[in-house]
């Protein structure tokens, strides 16, 4: 399954409007006294004020721009890069990367924010040559992606242990994106610490327990996030053994598709989110496996177990899932129109 170009077009008509869209807004910032003018997120966010959160229009940004790369021609080409023109500028980009530098700012979406930041620069890298204007949007990007980038750098390499959870702190899945940042745009000290770090917090683990999940407001999978980075940094055989080492008995109930009770419910839709994060990781996994091995054909299996229930809930649902779902549907259906 890939995104066609009549699903393109509809991921790009959400994504437009949810970055256009300032309220509702939710804030989350840390105060060091009275600052009437915090509650204006539109002014200290310019960029990134709308798709309900900071992060979320962080990534609804970077659907834009995958869009544009994969339907240059599509039928809404001219509306996403009138949509960047006007939002990636220099001068709003100087304003977000002025907000991220105040010293209570130092943990502000670490590290899922960070990212999907570093992700949104990757994809205007790859952007570049098809797309001539995608040359200054990358470049009003930089400052803050560098930035980012030697923030997340010394994080991940001070940090002791890894953040297992599946929902916006988890190191596995920020480390993905990083890593795709890092190679994409040459950044070898942020590719040098993720390869470090995800050795020391995961190459050791072993007979893990995928029953334990998932939890009712999972967006991600904890184990098939870090089975992702592995095989991400780690040789084709070192990573098949590493991977048969930690789910010997198979991917268990990771393969079936999670029930969403309440798509209403700003938490709980968070599980359509757990299917689409999910396929991604799955078919990021078989691809890394060597030809031939006997769990492959199961892993894709699952991911589109899970890609299916979830894909039609996407668009059209309440806002507490539509301004956030298309982007990880994007990143499940993978590079290719």
């Amino acid at each position: 399954m890939r995104i066609e170009s009549g699903l393109a077009a509809a991921f790009a008509r959400v994504a437009i409007a949810n970055v256009s869209r300032p309220f509702p807004h939710k804030l989350d910032y840390v105060l060091e006294g009275p600052e009437p003018e915090a509650a204006d997120h539109v002014a200290r966010h310019p960029v990134f004020c709308g798709a309900f959160d900071w992060h979320s229009a962080v990534h609804m940004h970077w659907l834009l721009v995958r869009l544009l790369r994969l339907f240059p021609d599509g039928e809404m080409a001219a509306a996403l890069r009138e949509t960047l023109t006007a939002r990636l500028t220099e001068e709003g980009m100087a304003a977000e990367r002025a907000a991220l530098a105040r010293p209570a700012a130092k943990s502000f979406e670490r590290p899922y924010g960070w990212a999907w930041l570093l992700e949104l620069r990757a994809e205007l890298e790859r952007l570049k040559e098809p797309e001539p204007a995608a040359a200054g949007w990358a470049a009003a990007v930089d400052p803050l992606a560098s930035d980012l980038a030697g923030r997340l750098a010394e994080f991940v390499r001070a940090a002791g242990y890894p953040i297992r959870a599946g929902t916006h702190a988890n190191t596995a899945f920020a480390c993905l994106l990083a890593l795709d940042y890092a190679r994409g745009c040459h950044d070898q000290e942020l590719a040098t610490a993720i390869a470090h770090a995800a050795s020391r917090w995961y190459g050791a683990d072993r007979d893990a327990r995928p029953g334990f999940e998932p939890s009712l407001t999972d967006f991600l999978s904890p184990l098939l996030c870090e089975a992702a980075l592995l095989a991400a940094v780690l040789p084709e055989k070192s990573f098949a053994a590493w991977f048969d080492g930690l789910l010997p008995d198979g991917l268990g109930p990771l393969a079936e598709p999670v029930v969403v009770s309440d798509r209403e419910d700003p938490q709980v839709v968070h599980l359509d989110g757990l299917g689409l994060s999910r396929a991604w990781c799955l078919r990021r996994i078989a691809a890394a496996l060597p030809a031939g091995h006997p769990r492959m054909a199961d892993l894709r299996a699952a991911a589109e177990n899970n890609l299916e229930p979830a894909l039609p809930h996407v668009i059209g649902g309440d806002y507490v899932g539509e301004h956030w779902l298309a982007s990880f549907a994007a990143l499940a259906l993978g590079e290719e129109p």
